[in-house]
């Protein structure tokens, strides 16, 4: 009886174990889709848009579908990789002007296969 009860708190241990050993791993891949969604969303605030003089960069054909490499540790060819995809719409039109921009990193997580995505979003209004 005394090992059957050993072995039952050896098992809950090892499963525990693995298990937040698989959240430790998952939280690494989201924060870097997390840091990467949120590159492209400082590539749009970058960006000019200036009512004044007409220049309009904040559009959505600057800012195309892109496959990122994840700042994951990498070794030899275990690279990941995650797609970024920017959506700019337009929150008003008069004054004052207002833009969305939202970023979604999509990534697939290699020890389930599953994919998710991790999204930011901010407001932007012209430059001047």
């Amino acid at each position: 009886m005394a090992a059957a009860i050993a072995l039952m708190t050896v098992a809950g241990i090892i499963y525990g174990y693995t298990q937040s050993s698989q959240r430790a791993e998952w939280s690494g891949y989201s924060l870097a889709a997390h840091a990467a969604a949120t590159q492209r969303l400082e590539q749009t605030r970058a960006c000019r848009w200036d009512t004044e003089t007409g220049v309009d960069q904040l559009v959505a054909a600057n800012f195309p579908q892109q496959v990122v490499l994840l700042d994951i540790p990498v070794v030899g060819t275990n690279a990941f990789f995650g797609t970024n995809v920017t959506t700019i719409s337009t929150i008003s039109a008069t004054a004052p002007q207002l833009r969305m921009i939202r970023v979604e990193c999509r990534w697939r997580f290699p020890t389930t296969g599953r994919v998710f995505t991790n999204v930011v979003v901010t407001y932007r209004s012209p430059d001047a």
